[in-house]
């Protein structure tokens, strides 16, 4: 079984691992315990029984988590009323139903939170640590951003190119059957271009920008807005869309034929991204 893979980031020395969940990042505070007691989970329970840590968590889950168990804030503030007695990542997850903080015991375990969350105990920590931790946290989100507008970048490019395959295909085999004139021979492009947008997207280009006036005054059009396993699958159905075109395959049946590669292909690849997720998020 291949080692699951958790982004890191090092902050003063320390290594901090990050998962994602439910497309939103989670801290090790374990990890950044740690850095300032040997047992980490002391720092994270004295933390968690501060009154003004309650109600943060309190507040966050109401929010975030239409689940959140609030009416156990009352049990868990008188057990705490007790100075002795302390509240553990698990014991709240358990008795709330909260989902800010995640927990697992064993080797691979330890406690994360939300981003919001992990501020929080940053704070708690050490101011400075707190700011170092977001200047870092920053860095890696404009890495991410970055990373994710180039792999967007050359989808496009790919798209683009093969479009060139349907645009040469319609030229071949559609225009010489055509009735329009030269100057308006664009509309047999543009048809061919929406049949691909409504078997991919469910809509064409003149509804999205009916739907889309902001961005349609921008100049920006519905693939500008798709994302990458989106153009992914669009330039697959360009290929598929100039070989049938080629074949003689009526219009009709063409969409159709589409609209059936493009849900399988969608199913296909949104499944792999999403095991790739899990396993680099667990």
């Amino acid at each position: 079984m291949a080692k699951k893979q958790n982004r890191t980031i090092e902050i003063q020395d320390t290594i901090i691992n990050l998962k994602k969940i439910d497309d939103s990042t989670y801290i090790n505070l374990t990890d950044m315990a740690r850095k300032f007691n040997e047992r980490p989970e002391v720092p994270i329970q004295s933390w968690m029984k501060n009154a003004s840590t309650l109600k943060f968590l309190e507040l966050w889950e109401r929010l975030n988590n239409p689940g959140f168990k609030h009416y156990q804030m009352v049990v868990i503030r008188e057990e705490l009323a007790d100075n002795g007695r302390f509240i553990s990542a698990l014991k709240w997850i358990e008795m709330t139903g909260a989902i800010g903080i995640s927990s697992k015991r064993g080797r691979y375990g330890g406690t994360y939170a939300h981003e919001d969350i992990a501020f929080e105990f940053a704070s708690w920590l050490s101011a400075e640590f707190k700011l170092y931790l977001i200047t870092e946290f920053k860095r890696l989100k404009l890495e991410e951003a970055e990373r994710k507008q180039l792999e967007w970048n050359a989808q496009r490019f790919l798209t683009k190119r093969n479009y060139a395959l349907q645009t040469e295909a319609v030229k071949q085999n559609l225009l010489p059957q055509s009735t329009y004139k030269e100057e308006d021979q664009w509309i047999e492009y543009a048809s061919e271009a929406d049949i691909l947008n409504g078997a991919l997207f469910g809509t064409t280009a003149k509804q999205w920008r009916e739907y889309h006036p902001e961005e349609d005054k921008r100049g920006e059009n519905i693939r500008d807005h798709a994302s990458n396993i989106q153009l992914l699958v669009l330039s697959n159905l360009e290929a598929i869309n100039a070989e049938m075109i080629r074949d003689g395959v009526p219009k009709e049946e063409r969409f159709l034929r589409l609209q059936q590669a493009a849900l399988f292909q969608l199913g296909i690849y949104y499944r792999d991204q999403q095991l790739i997720d899990k396993t680099l998020g667990e």
